[in-house]
């Protein structure tokens, strides 16, 4: 068992810390809500504390599961931050979904201070994070990866090293192109058959046994029918990592001709009132004329 930090307790990094308490590891939380972190001490065995240095002190694994580039350099390099207070040997690990210059300028931070650092961002929504079973995508040192696997094994169901550092943020953006062309091409078939009067519940049920099946289809398209987007991951957010995408991909000079246009259709959402709907919603801007 480990002593373990664990920054940010969102929608994804409060049951993922519980699964590390559940496993048996001295956990110390930190949240910048206090009354959140509070209420993970009454649902979790661990602690907290009131700034990220005092939570890291003692930890030879530090978490963070933070919002944007912006938030994971407040609490990781700023006063009172993490990076100020990691011991040498110790490891930090970014679940964060951010830029992949971040993940390697971050890396370059902890090296200073004998720090590992993996960027480690992870797939699987709110109900993975719930049932321990989020995909993990890392970048970084094999050595480091190598201690804090185990440790992520408890809230991971594919954990999975895949270059040098920034290469998990990359992955995640490539797991997030993936998940908004998709779900634009679900929208526009499912939005179809309901205009040529089809029975949309027995067409799911027919095409998913078949090449056009996806987690999407599995666990969204009747929702989609029905016109219920009040969970998952939020339009707000996909709009976030597609940002990063764009700029990643203006920097390679990918062609990201689909990512733009639901980009855009994600910007209609939001348009509509859906900031907080979940991604599926793309759906709504098809039929809203309905």
């Amino acid at each position: 068992m480990a002593s373990v930090a664990f920054i940010g307790l969102g929608v994804m990094g409060f049951p993922m810390a519980g699964h590390l308490a559940a496993a048996g590891h001295d956990v110390v939380v930190y949240n910048r809500t206090t009354s959140v972190a509070l209420k993970w001490v009454e649902q979790f065995r661990g602690r907290y504390a009131p700034t990220p240095a005092e939570a890291v002190e003692d930890a030879e694994i530090v978490f963070s599961c933070v919002g944007n580039d912006n938030d994971v350099r407040q609490v990781l390099c700023g006063e009172q931050g993490a990076l100020t207070a990691m011991q040498p040997n110790s490891i930090l690990v970014d679940h964060t979904t951010a830029s992949a210059e971040l993940a390697r300028e971050l890396y370059s931070l902890a090296e200073e201070r004998s720090v590992g650092f993996l960027d480690a961002p992870v797939s699987g929504g709110q109900a993975g994070a719930e049932n321990g079973v989020l995909t993990i995508m890392v970048g970084g040192d094999e050595k480091h990866f190598q201690r804090a696997e185990p440790i992520m094994q408890a809230y991971a169901r594919a954990c999975r090293l895949l270059g040098s550092s920034g290469s998990g943020q990359l992955c995640k953006m490539v797991n997030q192109v993936c998940i908004a062309g998709l779900l634009q091409g679900l929208s526009e078939a499912l939005n179809f058959g309901q205009r040529a009067g089809l029975d949309m519940d027995a067409v799911v049920d027919v095409i998913s046994k078949g090449a056009a099946q996806s987690w999407q289809m599995d666990n969204r398209a009747k929702t989609m029918l029905r016109g219920e987007y009040d969970f998952g991951f939020a339009v707000d957010w996909m709009r976030k990592d597609l940002a990063i995408v764009l700029a990643e991909a203006e920097k390679c000079g990918a062609d990201m001709t689909l990512t733009k246009m639901v980009d855009g259709y994600y910007s209609d959402v939001q348009d509509l009132g859906g900031k907080r709907w979940d991604t599926s919603s793309l759906m709504a801007r098809l039929t809203r004329h309905q």
